[in-house]
């Protein structure tokens, strides 16, 4: 077997054999222990380094090292008149020495968490594959370099300060930082750097979990509260969420101006006390045991605002459910349209008296509505007496406007009819 063949050989093993000259520059090397000529200058260079001359020299061997948390049994002959004199040869195979039981050296290698050691200089001594994976290249190509050959320039003197900061403070710190990633887009980190001994150097190791998705996430969500916080103070729409149990936790400052209550005093609340006695409030009720069950998703319904004074403001409600991260309604939101004008309390009229004010409002004769309604002249003048009374309105025409603030007639009908009809075709 010729030598080209021996090297061919060597090449699938995990192995590393070299040539190197007398000044110890490595001319030529192969193996499959090392994924390129640089890792190899590395390991020669701390083979020189921890041998000292001595046990780790051409001319001594065979004898077993470690590097960067892998055990080699390393075969060193001389070549030539002295050692390191004429050049030499060597070749390291990779051993196992780890016990079974010691799962820690593996743990830290394939741990999901990037992982670093750099000494003071700022040259990485160690790193896991998820930490050159940050930087789209294998760990082999980390180790040993400056941070000036794997960092972008801009990053340079920050982690270096950081660094020294560990160093100085001699204790852990945490922190966040952003990087470069490899398409170019910056990237969210966070996690520990701490002091540790690398032999007998003094080191910085850091460890850190990549949180750029979670970042981006939270900024979405971040712009869009904003977003809704924007829209529910400055729409002018009159904007609730409610709680499972139907108090206000959150509410626009619309909502507050029609209620004449400061915003502050509004949270907390139960939205039921903010509601006049109608029939609308019941149905209101029905509809939020409905959406609360998980029976409806939303709905829309009317019903009156009570405010501070005592005033009373009929208002139309699209309410919609808020799922929550577990199973059922964690809130509903509540958005209010079609305010009506402010207005003292409607008193309770009969259905005779309200079917009198529609066919007031249509425009019909005292004789034509008595006829209508199977009333004499005497009983027809009654109710107009004591609705001029309830409604405190002196004439036919204040009658009608007097229906249509308080709410008793509805705005948006013709002919005029109740605005509690539950028939659009009943004229109450």
């Amino acid at each position: 077997m010729d030598e080209a063949d021996f090297k061919a050989l060597l090449a699938p093993l995990a192995v590393s054999w070299w040539e190197a000259d007398s000044g110890m520059s490595v001319v030529d090397s192969g193996g499959a222990a090392f994924d390129d000529q640089h890792t190899t200058r590395r390991f020669l260079d701390a083979l020189l380094a921890d041998g000292g001359g001595v046990s780790g020299a051409p001319g001594y061997g065979p004898y077993r090292t470690c590097f960067e948390g892998r055990t080699f049994d390393v075969h060193w002959p001389d070549v030539g008149d002295g050692p390191g004199r004429h050049g030499s040869r060597g070749v390291a195979i990779e051993v196992d020495d780890r016990p079974e039981d010691d799962p820690y050296a593996t743990f830290a290698d394939l741990a999901p968490a990037a992982a670093f050691v750099r000494d003071a200089a700022g040259r990485y001594v160690w790193a896991n594959h998820a930490y050159a994976h940050l930087y789209g290249t294998t760990r082999d190509a980390v180790i040993g370099r400056h941070l000036a050959e794997v960092d972008e320039a801009g990053d340079i003197t920050r982690f270096l300060a950081l660094d020294q900061e560990v160093l100085t403070r001699d204790r852990p710190v945490r922190h966040s930082l952003t990087y470069r990633r490899v398409d170019g887009c910056p990237g969210h980190a966070a996690g520990y750097r701490f002091p540790v001994r690398w032999g007998a150097a003094r080191c910085v190791a850091g460890i850190y979990v990549d949180v750029t998705d979670y970042t981006r996430v939270l900024d979405q969500r971040h712009q869009a509260e904003a977003d809704l916080q924007a829209l529910r103070d400055h729409s002018g729409l009159l904007c609730l969420r409610l709680t499972p149990d139907g108090r206000v936790s959150e509410a626009g400052t619309a909502v507050a101006d029609v209620l004449r209550v400061r915003l502050s005093d509004l949270i907390g609340l139960p939205a039921d006390t903010l509601l006049a006695e109608t029939p609308e409030r019941s149905t209101l009720h029905r509809i939020w045991d409905d959406l609360i069950g998980g029976r409806r998703r939303s709905a829309r319904t009317c019903a009156v605002l009570v405010d501070q004074e005592g005033w009373q403001r009929r208002v139309s409600l699209h309410l919609s459910t808020v799922c929550g991260r577990t199973r059922g309604v964690s809130g509903v939101w509540v958005v209010g349209t079609h305010l009506g004008l402010r207005h003292q309390h409607r008193p309770d009229l009969t259905a005779a008296q309200v079917r009198i004010l529609a066919l007031l409002a249509a425009g019909h004769s005292n004789a034509d509505i008595a006829a209508t309604l199977h009333l004499s002249r005497q009983t027809l003048d009654y109710h107009l007496s004591r609705l001029r009374v309830l409604l405190d309105a002196a004439t036919r025409p204040a009658l009608v406007a007097r229906a249509y603030v308080l709410g008793i007639l509805s705005s948006g009908t013709w002919p005029p009819r109740s605005s509690t009809a539950v028939n659009p075709s009943s004229p109450v």
